[in-house]
């Protein structure tokens, strides 16, 4: 049996999502000791992405099967989030659980995924907020940001949104929608694509920042893709104030 779980997690302490050949405390390492500590034998654990350190997911999915023949559990899926609540510690939840097919893959099959990042806009920052959003003093131009967030729709190039020194074999790729909001101390940037290229989101809302300064103009956004040099863009916000939002798949698989 091939078990879809839907999970939500506070990146705050952790190594990121996937494990690593170090002892670095991940998500992956966590849940999946709780999971096999649970059901007694080794469980396979597939993720839909890698978040970074100190990076939160609203929503992840992941599969669990058995490593090595069958599961051995009559304890039908949606049973395991109840089941595993005290199994897990409180930042790291099971949300739903559900089989699927032996085929379904929970990375190579997602249609689009959608980030947020979260930017606490105000002279002092929030304790409630520390480790959840970056804080910026300075006040932003939320509609100057929104405007630049426009040029970044569609199929472009991305290299010079991209953390330099990665190794990819192409660096175009497809955002569906980017936007800037505000929710009173909060300025969100929300953007989907079809896929990330490595600090894609961080250097988008680091680009859209400068933007909200004042310091690089709205239309300046289509020269700064098209020059793909990444010293045109914005810095790399810190990872605290990312969410992976929503990770979607075509409706013909789930």
């Amino acid at each position: 049996m091939n078990i879809l779980l839907d999970i939500a997690y506070m990146g705050s302490r952790y190594h990121g999502y996937q494990t690593q050949n170090n002892e670095a405390l991940t998500i992956q390492r966590v849940l999946q000791g709780a999971l096999e500590g649970f059901y007694g034998q080794k469980l396979k654990i597939t993720g839909c992405s890698r978040t970074d350190a100190g990076v939160h997911a609203k929503q992840f999915f992941c599969t669990m099967e058995a490593a090595e023949g069958e599961l051995r559990s009559t304890l039908p899926p949606e049973k395991i989030p109840l089941a595993l609540r005290q199994h897990l510690p409180s930042d790291i939840a099971i949300l739903s659980a559900r089989a699927v097919s032996d085929d379904f893959h929970p990375r190579y099959m997602t249609h689009h995924k959608e980030y947020e990042y979260c930017i606490y806009n105000a002279p002092i920052l929030h304790p409630f907020h520390a480790d959840r959003a970056w804080h910026c003093p300075v006040t932003l131009d939320v509609d100057a940001m929104d405007a630049a967030a426009r040029h970044l729709v569609g199929r472009h190039d991305f290299a010079a949104l991209m953390a330099q020194g990665s190794v990819v074999t192409s660096t175009v790729r497809e955002i569906f929608y980017c936007d800037v909001r505000r929710e009173g101390d909060l300025v969100i940037v929300r953007v989907a694509a079809d896929g990330f290229l490595y600090n894609m989101v961080r250097i988008i809302a680091g680009t859209l920042t400068e933007v909200g300064k004042g310091k690089i103009a709205s239309e300046e956004i289509p020269a700064i893709l098209a020059s793909l040099d990444r010293k045109k863009s914005g810095p790399t916000l810190p990872p605290q104030g990312l969410y992976l939002n929503r990770v979607i798949y075509p409706d013909s698989i789930l």
